[in-house]
């Protein structure tokens, strides 16, 4: 049963990576899930620090990812129209069946955004995208940062324990 938690874990751990560039899988929170399931195994004792603070880390992690954007088409320029822009792109982006909808919506919705508030300054709109993009961008290091994280604790932890689990 071990051995199985482990290979469980291992994969959410990866999917956690991929899902640290794709908004439609959750990265941290799946990486997290995969260090639960290391602690489940009888080989790991439960150490309910690390879960507890990786588990607070997650959670500010998902919810600045959606601030992120919003912050970066803020500080590009942007109004509210654009800051509503990018995330309603964003939502948008995630279901739409376009190849990389999650990258190009934030930035369509925040021009958009912009153009409806000010129909007659491209330039700024554009900016104010721009600012959009480069907070997805920042938002999804963060989050990649993270899984690696996970991942090498997820690791060392497997390391640290590899006689009682193999």
């Amino acid at each position: 049963m071990d051995i199985l938690l482990l290979t469980v874990g291992f994969g959410f751990m990866i999917v956690g990576i991929f899902g640290s560039f794709m908004p439609v899988l959750p990265g941290p929170s799946l990486s997290w899930i995969g260090l639960v399931l290391l602690y489940f195994t009888n080989a790991v004792p439960a150490n309910y620090w690390i879960l507890g603070i990786t588990l607070v880390i997650t959670f500010a992690i998902s919810v600045l990812d959606y601030i992120i954007p919003a912050k970066g088409t803020k500080k590009f320029g942007g109004s509210s129209y654009g800051i509503w822009g990018t995330n309603i792109g964003l939502i948008v982006g995630i279901f739409a069946p376009i190849p990389f909808g999650f990258i190009i919506g934030p930035f369509v919705g925040a021009f958009i955004g912009e153009l409806i508030y000010d129909n007659k300054d491209h330039g700024r709109a554009f900016k104010a995208a721009t600012g959009s993009f480069l907070g997805f961008l920042a938002g999804s290091f963060m989050k990649f940062v993270i899984c690696m994280m996970y991942l090498g604790l997820f690791l060392w932890i497997v390391w640290e324990h590899k006689s009682y689990l193999f």
